[in-house]
């Protein structure tokens, strides 16, 4: 859950003890590979100096052979409330660019510290491009020790989506995170709050 060796988000450890708590429904984590082609297939567009621009058939990768595979091997629902995609830095770019592309598909994405300024922040021209329905469930967060540039730029996006019609505490949760850097550390402490966020546990039945 990590693309740096040795670091690792506890994803497993920490969305058992959710689901055992209460705080978080039953659910089937799947893990992707990160490549060494990472820039490549997680970014929108291309762009010359730093290359990249396959996000379409990585989303492609995922809708006609990950998500088939899964519900063939595993007893899910398949629903787009019940799926999601999430990452950091561009992994979060490149959930916010598919789940916006495909809401009938994932109904809820977590983005962990956005490279939103890719290719001069694109993902705010992709977004207001957009006419979103359904409106994905989005976990946005950036640490507050991060680039002040790129703190910015994540609000800016913030307020992107609240233009759109995402309602904070709704269907948006929005988080500057005390302290956090870009790095897995960091991201290994959210893993529990966006679940609860993107996934909570429904009330027992009476």
């Amino acid at each position: 859950t990590s693309f740096i060796p040795g670091q690792d988000w506890h994803v497993g450890q920490t969305a058992d003890q959710c689901i055992q708590s209460g705080a978080v429904e039953p659910l089937l984590i799947v893990g992707i590979y990160n490549t060494k082609a990472r820039v490549r297939e997680y970014t929108p567009t291309h762009v010359p100096k730093l290359g990249g621009g396959r996000a379409d058939r990585y989303a492609k990768f995922l809708i006609e052979e990950v998500k088939p595979f899964v519900e063939r091997e595993y007893r899910t629902l398949c629903g787009a409330q019940q799926t999601g995609m999430g990452g950091s830095s561009l992994g979060a770019l490149v959930s916010l660019y598919v789940g916006l592309k495909h809401p009938s598909i994932f109904g809820k994405i977590a983005a962990l510290s956005p490279a939103v300024w890719w290719n001069q922040q694109f993902i705010h021209r992709f977004t207001r491009s957009l006419r979103v329905e359904p409106r994905p469930r989005i976990w946005l967060d950036i640490g507050t020790r991060e680039r002040p540039r790129v703190v910015r730029d994540v609000e800016h996006f913030r307020d992107t989506l609240l233009e759109k019609g995402w309602r904070l505490g709704r269907d948006l949760h929005y988080e500057r995170v005390e302290g956090a850097e870009h790095n897995e550390a960091a991201w290994a402490r959210r893993v529990g709050p966006f679940l609860q966020f993107l996934f909570p546990a429904r009330p027992a039945a009476v």
